[in-house]
């Protein structure tokens, strides 16, 4: 099952290992069985702490595997193939079972290991989702953590009965004791939150309490960890707030233009970012989102930064790198079927739809893109695009052009989305050049028309385009002294990762000037 450079990179992990790990597989007779088999032998031949055993119970998912710690009694289970973007989710679930330590902070691991009553949770994946395994991965660790709860992932293209039983039709989808309880990337915090709800409570009042910082990156991706480490290196109070490390970038799976590393993909950078900004003394402040800023009594004084939890930071200077999001048709029915048909990434949702009609709205390189790699998943795709031509580049339109089940509809607006109350059964759009009404039968739609700015936290305090992107000079700096804006959430006008970054540091780099350019509060 693993090639010889898998297993090589698998031994030398499971040399962490500290205590006997078990392995229960419940297999049948199909090839995925198998193949199953053949996984849960070879990573046993790998490690002598490593054992086997057969699962006796007719009622158990086949293919299935559990990860089992002889010493703490935790339980972690993999419906299906944990391959693709979740074979780190199961070396991880080897090395927690192990007894090697699990990176979480010390007061995270105390708040799961304190949860009261029996959590049984189940994880909806596809293996092409780049957001699932962060989801997997972090109910992973709260079951190597506490005996009283279990994780088991489920690869829906493997189980489809359970996908239509439940009405599943985006990933990752994730159910607790039989309840849906999350779907979407859901962070380790954000389901203890859930869990324990005092917990956001008790967050906000410590970050209230926080000393005012020098300068405070408001934003996690591309563009805040830069200005984070750019700042941190100048040797001043540095803290970085944001909803999740990553931001969009999480959301893409290939990256083939970043100088220097020919190819890596969204989550793989993400994690990489945000272990170079923790090596620097940053104060990082996560599952927290900017409602609004107010603006300093005068130039030099404390800026204050409201959140959405309601706690309060200040800072001498700021750097808003909130990025961009998906933009949305904003049709009748798109927010009724979101998650029930209306998708916004063909990766981690296309294989749900497997052997449907679908369409993808937009012409632009990723919806182009989209186009081809649902093609050879679903039965049919239909590319909707609101101009006259496409904009994506000629060799995307080509390659799309010459497969024989994608149509492509330009002049064409998206007027509803129709559905059955359930899931979606088609669309509708208006010929723009008949001016005629016409619908579309399908399952699924996939939206990729474009970003919207994550700006309107600030309306009515910096001055913004009509768009909603923040007016930045050649430092970064605003209309607001003391604060500095970079990344997809500005004027700048390629969106692009590389560039992101270079603005991050050139926002840090302006506010840093502008620190020293002017005096410190009189009070702290």
């Amino acid at each position: 099952m693993l090639d010889t450079t898998m297993k090589t990179q698998l031994q030398s992990y499971l040399q962490n290992l500290k205590t006997p790990v078990q392995l229960l597989v419940s297999l049948d007779d199909s090839n995925k069985s198998a193949e199953m088999d053949s996984l849960a032998n070879d990573i046993a031949s790998l490690s002598g702490k490593v054992s086997i055993s057969t699962l006796e119970n007719s009622s158990e998912r086949s293919p299935q595997m559990l990860v089992c710690s002889e010493a703490t009694g935790s339980e972690i289970r993999f419906a299906g193939l944990p391959m693709g973007h979740e074979f780190t989710s199961l070396v991880l679930a080897l090395l927690h079972s192990g007894g090697h330590p699990i990176k979480v902070d010390d007061a995270v691991a105390e708040q799961v290991k304190a949860l009261e009553g029996t959590y049984r949770f189940e994880t909806y994946v596809s293996l092409s989702c780049q957001n699932c395994p962060d989801v997997v991965q972090a109910l992973n660790i709260m079951s190597a953590l506490n005996p009283n709860i279990t994780n088991v992932m489920i690869d829906g293209a493997l189980f489809p009965e359970e996908v239509d039983e439940r009405k599943i039709m985006a990933v990752p989808s994730v159910y607790m004791n039989g309840e849906l309880f999350a779907q979407g990337r859901i962070s380790l915090q954000e389901i203890l939150n859930k869990l324990d709800t005092g917990a956001a409570k008790r967050q906000a009042a410590e970050i209230s309490e926080k000393a005012p910082f020098d300068v405070l990156v408001v934003g996690g991706g591309p563009a805040g960890a830069s200005a984070a480490i750019y700042s941190a290196r100048k040797g001043i109070r540095t803290g970085i707030v944001a909803d999740r490390f990553g931001g969009q970038v999480m959301d893409t799976v290939g990256i083939e233009n970043f100088i220097s590393v020919k190819a890596t993909e969204g989550p793989k950078l993400a994690a990489s970012l945000e272990e170079h900004v923790r090596d620097y003394d940053v104060d990082i402040m996560t599952q927290q989102r900017a409602s609004k800023i107010v603006a300093a009594e005068q130039v030099g004084d404390l800026i204050q930064v409201e959140l959405e939890s309601g706690a309060m930071l200040k800072s001498r200077s700021l750097v808003i790198a909130t990025g961009a999001r998906w933009r949305e048709m904003n049709v009748p029915g798109e927010q009724e079927y979101r998650g029930k048909g209306v998708a916004y990434c063909p990766h981690c949702d296309g294989p749900l739809f497997k052997g449907k009609r679908v369409a993808v709205i937009g012409g632009g390189n990723s919806g182009i893109e989209a186009a081809i790699d649902l093609a050879g998943i679903v039965e049919h795709v239909t590319v909707l695009e609101f101009d006259s031509k496409l904009r994506a580049d000629d060799v995307l339109q080509r390659k799309a052009r010459s497969m024989g089940n994608i149509d492509i509809i330009t002049e064409a607006m998206t007027t509803e989305v129709i559905g059955n109350g359930e899931k979606v059964t088609g669309l509708t759009y208006n010929d723009r050049a008949t001016n005629d009404s016409k619908s579309v039968e399908l399952a699924g739609i996939f939206v990729q028309i474009g970003l919207v700015p994550n700006a309107e936290f600030l309306k009515g305090s910096l001055e913004l385009t009509p768009r909603g992107e923040i007016i930045v000079g050649a430092q970064g700096d605003t209309s607001m002294p003391g604060v500095f804006a970079a990344g997809d959430v500005t004027t700048a006008p390629y969106k692009q990762i590389i560039i992101a970054m270079g603005g991050g540091a050139t926002a840090a780099l302006g506010a840093f000037d502008y620190l020293i350019r002017t005096p410190e509060p009189q009070q702290q």
